[in-house]
Parts: structure tokens; C-alpha cells; sequence
């Protein structure tokens, strides 16, 4: 038996999305003049990269984006294994007085945020951090909340219950 999807966001309301989301993030921030765009290896830094072409294209400006691979930074870090996966973190500037807006697909427990912020404290300290996601689960376990919410080669938001296995 196949799986059961949910279609969320088509395509069409996918981009609507991520337009309603660049202009929040513009907002926020009082333009794009200090500001970084910053993924979460491996979903957000698509976002990211979408997000910052879309503010870069109506500021009429370039506006910085990186990744940030929290793998190191987990609380959960001895349950992944003997040789975590560890992908590249690119933040090549200066961070100090800049108002950082971090990039996740699914903000869910708060855990994966937690460990972003642990990482890029590493590197400096920004103005202000802001979270921006494109999906919010809910289930909490930090007190971590987004500041602007609204891949797989297909633009949407899926949900894909798994049939049990009998």
C-alpha cells in the first residue's frame, strides 16, 4: 500500500510563501543594510538562498547568506554514531552588530535552533538573531519561538503518513 499524502502548499502557494516571508524578514529588519541570511544544513540553506535572492532582488542589494551545519553542536550527539556526517558551516564575515535571521524548513522540539544559536555564537556576536521557518509543528521542549513562519526538487509542503508495516 502506497503512502498517504497531504498536500499543505502547492507550488503556486509555496512561492507566495517564501515572498510573504522575505518581505517580513525586510520589515524586521528595517531593510536589508545589516542584515545575514543564515541556512541550517541541508533544507534551510535552500531556503535561505531562496529567501536572500528575494530580498536581494527588491532591496536592489546584496544581501549575505551562509549555512551553519549544527551537527557538533547537538545535545543528542552520542546517539548519532561513531562518525557523524558533518557538513560545511560558510559564515565569511564578521557577524558583530549584524542582525542575523536564521533559516530552518520545520522549527519542531527547538533543539536544532538551540544548537544553531550555540554555533554561531562561536563566530561573533550579532545585533539581533530571528528565526524564520517555513513549517511549525508545535511539541516544543525549549522555549523557542520563530519570528517569520508561513525540498526535494519540488516546491510544496507535504504531509506523508507512512503506513505501518503489518
Amino acid at each position: 500500500m502506497p503512502n498517504a499524502t497531504t498536500t499543505l502548499l502547492d507550488a503556486k502557494a509555496f512561492d507566495r510563501t517564501l515572498r510573504r516571508m522575505a518581505d517580513e524578514i525586510t520589515e524586521l529588519n528595517d531593510g536589508s543594510d545589516n542584515l545575514i541570511i543564515v541556512g541550517i544544513q541541508r533544507r534551510g540553506v535552500q531556503l535561505a538562498a531562496r529567501l536572500g535572492a528575494l530580498i536581494s532582488a527588491s532591496e536592489h542589494a546584496e544581501v549575505p547568506r551562509g549555512s551553519l551545519d549544527i551537527t557538533l553542536y547537538r545535545d543528542d550527539l552520542q546517539t548519532v554514531g561513531p562518525r557523524p556526517v558533518v557538513g560545511p558551516t560558510d559564515l565569511p564575515w564578521e557577524l558583530e552588530g549584524k542582525c542575523v535571521v536564521i533559516v530552518d524548513d520545520v522549527l519542531y522540539t527547538g533543539r536544532t535552533v538551540r544548537a544553531a544559536l550555540d554555533e554561531l555564537a562561536d563566530f561573533g556576536r550579532p545585533a539581533r538573531i530571528a528565526l524564520a521557518v517555513l513549517v511549525d509543528r508545535g511539541g516544543r521542549e525549549l522555549p523557542i519561538q520563530p519570528d517569520v513562519q508561513e525540498l526535494d526538487g519540488k516546491d510544496g509542503v507535504f504531509v506523508v503518513r507512512m503506513k505501518a508495516d503489518v
